[in-house]
C-alpha cells in the first residue's frame, strides 16, 4: 500500500531513509502474525532498542501513561531507575503472560549470563477482541521468541501485522504504524523514530492533516453501527518512541508526555475506554544507566546529554511523527473479517484523498 506522505498529504518534518523507528541507528523491529482459521486475528511485535546482538545494553528510557485503561509491564522499574534494556513486545490484551515469558525464555537462549539476574520485560497491550478470539490461548511464548527473533532493521511491514493484525482504529482497519523525522542539531544529526500500535479512535474523531473528515466518511462502520457492546473510541494504543539523541532518563519521559499531541493531530479526544500508554527510549550513551549487580570497584557513569533548552525541536519531531504513523497504520491496513463474522473494513483511501488534498 502506498503511504499517505507519497499520495501527497502534507504531513510536516524531515522523515529518515525509511520513514520508520528502524532509521534510528541499531534499532530492530520483528513480527509474529497469527491468522488462523475464521476466529484467530492477532500477533506479537517487538522492538529491539539496540538490535538482538546488543539487547543486554541499557537504555535510558521513561513513560507516560494519558490513560491507564491497559497494561504496559515493567513500568516500576523504569520509573525507578530510568533504564530499559531486552525486548519490548506489543500484542493483544489476554496474552501478556505468554508474551512475558518468551521474552524471559529468549534471554535465557540468547544471553544466558544476563538471566541469572532479575528480568523484568516491557510487554504491552490493545484490544483485539472484535476480530480476535482473543480469550483462546492462541498467542503462545514460542510466537513472542519468533516475533525477536524476526526482528530486522530497514523497511517494515504496516497495518495488519504482528500485535496489529486484529487491531482497529477510527472505525477502520487499523494496527502497526511506524515514522521518523531527522532532527539538526549543530554539526550533528539525529534521529526519533516511532511506533503505533493504533487501536483507538471513534470514526466522528477522524481528522486528517487537519482537516475533520470522520463524518464525511461515516457509513460503513460496523463497530458502531451493530449492537457491539464497546463503546466508540474503545480499545487503546501504545506507542514507542526511540531516539539515537543522548538524552536523561527524563528526557525521555518527556518525549513520551508529547505522544498524545500527536494523537491529537489525528482527531482523538481520548477515550476512557482506550489505554493508552507510552514509552520513549534513548540508545545514546551505550554503557551506562548499568543496573545489574555491582562488579569490580566502586566507579562512576558519565553521560552527555542534551541540554533542557535544546529539546523543544525533539518535541517537535515526536509530534509529527506519531501524526504520521497512525496515518500509516491506518492506509496500509485491509478490510478484514474475523471472529463471529466482524468485519473491519479498509479506509477508502481515494474518497479520503478528495477531502484532504
Amino acid at each position: 500500500m502506498t503511504r499517505p506522505r507519497e499520495l501527497g498529504l502534507p504531513l510536516p518534518g524531515k522523515p529518515g531513509q525509511h520513514n520508520a523507528i528502524t532509521d534510528v541507528p541499531g534499532v530492530e523491529v520483528g513480527y509474529r502474525t497469527l491468522v488462523a482459521g475464521d476466529a484467530v486475528r492477532t500477533g506479537v511485535t517487538a522492538i529491539l532498542p539496540r538490535g538482538r546482538a546488543a539487547a543486554d545494553v541499557p537504555c535510558a528510557a521513561g513513560w507516560f501513561s494519558l490513560n491507564g485503561n491497559g497494561e504496559m509491564t515493567g513500568t516500576s522499574w523504569l520509573s525507578e531507575t530510568g533504564s530499559l534494556r531486552l525486548p519490548v513486545l506489543i500484542t493483544n490484551t489476554h496474552a501478556v503472560g505468554p508474551c512475558h515469558r518468551g521474552a524471559i525464555d529468549w534471554v535465557i537462549r540468547e544471553k544466558p549470563a544476563l538471566a541469572e539476574q532479575w528480568l523484568l520485560p516491557v510487554v504491552a497491550e490493545t484490544w483485539d477482541g472484535y476480530l480476535n478470539d482473543i480469550n483462546g490461548p492462541h498467542v503462545r511464548p514460542e510466537d513472542a521468541i519468533a516475533a525477536i527473533d524476526a526482528a530486522r532493521s530497514g523497511p517494515i511491514a504496516e497495518g495488519s501485522v504482528g500485535g496489529g493484525t486484529g487491531m482497529n482504529c477510527y472505525g477502520f482497519k487499523g494496527g502497526s504504524g511506524s515514522s521518523s523525522r531527522v532532527v539538526e542539531y549543530g554539526p550533528d544529526s539525529y534521529t526519533v523514530g516511532v511506533f503505533v500500535q493504533a487501536n483507538f479512535g471513534s470514526r466522528r474523531e477522524l481528522t486528517v492533516c487537519g482537516v475533520p473528515v470522520g463524518d464525511a466518511l461515516a457509513e460503513d462502520n460496523p463497530l458502531e453501527d451493530s449492537d457491539w457492546r464497546t463503546p466508540p473510541g474503545a480499545g487503546s494504543v501504545i506507542v514507542v518512541v526511540g531516539t539515537d539523541a543522548p538524552l536523561l532518563p527524563h528526557q525521555c519521559t518527556s518525549l513520551a508526555r508529547r505522544v498524545p499531541l500527536g494523537l491529537a493531530r489525528t482527531g482523538t479526544t481520548g477515550s476512557h475506554f482506550s489505554g493508552d500508554i507510552f514509552l520513549a527510549f534513548s540508545t545514546g550513551n551505550p554503557g551506562a544507566l548499568t543496573s545489574g549487580f555491582p562488579d569490580g570497584e566502586p566507579g562512576y557513569e558519565r553521560l552527555e546529554v542534551i541540554p533542557w533548552n535544546r529539546m523543544d525541536a525533539f518535541f517537535e519531531a515526536v509530534v509529527h511523527a506519531v501524526e504520521e504513523a497512525v496515518l500509516n497504520a491506518l492506509f496500509a491496513a485491509g478490510t478484514m473479517v474475523g471472529r463471529a463474522g466482524h468485519r473491519s473494513p479498509a479506509l477508502p483511501v481515494s474518497r479520503l484523498l478528495g477531502l484532504v488534498t
